[in-house]
């Protein structure tokens, strides 16, 4: 079931926003994503957040800003089973555009927006790692 956030999510998101930052950005040090561990979890709270619930247990999450993505997230136990697929579907029937930033290392992801229809627009440079990204979009 996706639905919006709840206040009492925010423990477990914030959770999955750390493990996945982790470990698919393992070209950038761990301290990097602990020290905007307490930044990122507030901003959270703030932003547009749906998430991906099985059996009470939250199993990923989309941060929006307006039509740009500011994450996607799922738990390492429920990757490959279609969740990030699923709040991405869920997101796009209301949107007619989306563009989101991913690192040009972290191939899985850039592979899997591409399936799922996203375009790379531009190569860029993250300002606060000084990492190679991509703007992709994604037009209805």
């Amino acid at each position: 079931m996706i639905r919006p956030m709840k206040f009492g999510d925010l423990d477990q998101i914030a959770g999955i926003w750390l493990d996945s930052n982790i470990t698919a950005h393992n070209f950038l040090p761990k301290k990097y994503w602990e020290d905007q561990f307490p930044w990122v979890k507030h901003q959270i709270a703030q932003a547009q957040v749906f998430v991906a619930e099985e059996a009470g247990k939250i199993e990923g999450f989309i941060g929006l800003d307006g039509d740009e993505i500011e994450g996607l997230f799922v738990r390492a136990e429920a990757r490959g089973r279609g969740v990030g697929s699923s709040l991405l579907n869920n997101t796009k029937n209301y949107h007619r555009h989306l563009s989101l930033h991913a690192y040009q290392k972290n191939q899985p992801a850039v592979k899997f927006y591409q399936a799922q229809g996203f375009k790379i627009a531009k190569a860029g440079e993250d300002p606060d790692t000084g990492e190679s990204d991509y703007l992709m979009t994604w037009d209805k």
